[in-house]
This record gives structure tokens, sequence and C-alpha cells, in this order.
């Protein structure tokens, strides 16, 4: 059996609701997100899980309750599964930042890889932080099922890292809607993708609500 890594994306939260950047704001689950959390439990709890690590942020380990409830077991905290910091931006939404900071909007929506956020992280430090905590379930697990419940932009930062996509296109390359999953199996020839953003534990009221 080879290792397979489940990205599990937070639940629905306030700022996801906005379209507002959410990086080092502790922000709670909504209701909906409560449920989606619920709903990933309930459509995955019958899945051989040998471990779920987490972002420490409540968001995050909100969204891993409800599993690791019905499992019984305790989520693996990691900070380098953190959101990226968005620095001054933290609040608030792409239209405001591109008035407020606009150079650093540009240059940073044209290769986030490089250049940061205003008083925030680039890519590439996420992406360091973030693989270190990916080699350490590697060298821990050599085989079976693990949950990465993680962040819109650190989950997609790994999947490019992963899959040989440079980091500075994570924005337009990978999507990952609130409560989605991702599966990266660990095969003889490297990291294989075997799905993407999947959503179908969620019903299509969650599925389709705005912001998301």
């Amino acid at each position: 059996m080879s290792l397979t890594l489940y990205f599990l994306r937070h639940g629905q939260t306030g700022c996801s609701l906005k379209n507002a950047f959410c990086g080092s704001i502790d922000s709670e689950l909504t209701p909906e997100g409560l449920e989606m959390a619920k709903a990933f439990a309930d459509a995955y709890t019958s899945t051989p899980w040998r471990a779920v690590f987490c972002s420490p942020m409540q968001r995050t380990v909100a969204t891993a309750a409800p599993l690791c409830a019905a499992l019984e077991i305790q989520p693996e905290l990691r900070q380098g599964l953190k959101e990226i910091n968005y620095g001054k931006w933290e609040g608030k939404s792409p239209e405001i930042i591109s008035q407020e900071y606009h150079d650093d909007y540009l240059r940073w929506s044209a290769d986030p890889a490089w250049y940061a956020p205003t008083g925030g992280e680039m890519a590439v430090t996420i992406a360091y932080r973030a693989m270190q905590v990916i080699e350490e379930i590697k060298q821990l697990y050599t085989s079976g099922n693990i949950l990465v419940v993680s962040h819109k932009a650190t989950i997609r930062i790994i999947l490019c890292s992963l899959l040989g996509i440079d980091v500075g296109r994570f924005r337009y390359r990978i999507g990952c809607p609130v409560a989605s999953v991702s599966v990266v199996e660990f095969t003889s020839h490297g990291p294989l993708l075997r799905s993407m953003a999947d959503r179908t534990h969620l019903n299509e009221r969650l599925r389709n609500l705005p912001g998301t």
C-alpha cells in the first residue's frame, strides 16, 4: 500500500464569505462551515486513516474536529500548515487592496513566489515551511491514508511543490474552494494527483453557497 495524502481546506468562514484575505486572522467557521466539517466527517469516517495533521488555526481545528471525534484521535498540529500571512492586507478585499497598496498588489499578483503581500509572506516561504511538514509525514508513514487540514493558499502551494508547478503560479493553476479535498498518492514514480478540489461530500446547498 502506498502513502496517500488528503488535503482538506477548512470550511466557510466570515472572511471567505466576504472574499477577504485571511491568513493570520484566527477566524471561526460560520454555521455553514461547521456543517461542511460534519459533512466531510460523515463521508470519510469509514476511510482507514492513520493520522490527521492540522494547522493550529481555529478554523482548521474545527474542520478536523468532527472526524477526529468519530475516530477518537487527536490532530497533530503543525505551524508549518498555517495560511500565508497577508500582512497589512488581512481582512481586506482584493478591490480595497488594489486601491490602497496598488503597486505591491500588482507585483504580488504577477509573481507571489518572490513578492509578498505588504508586510506578509512570500509563497516560497510557505513552500519551505509546509513541505517540511510533508517530509515529516513521509518519514513517519510509508503507507496508508493521512489527512492534512490546511488553508487555500497553503494547500495550493503544497500541490504546486509536489507536482512540479512553479509556486508563483499557485493562484492561477490550482483551485481550492472551501471544504474541498485534493488527493495525492506517492507512487514509485513520485507524487500522483488522484483528485483535486473534490466537494462531492457536500450537499448541493453547501456546494452552491456564495463566497466559497
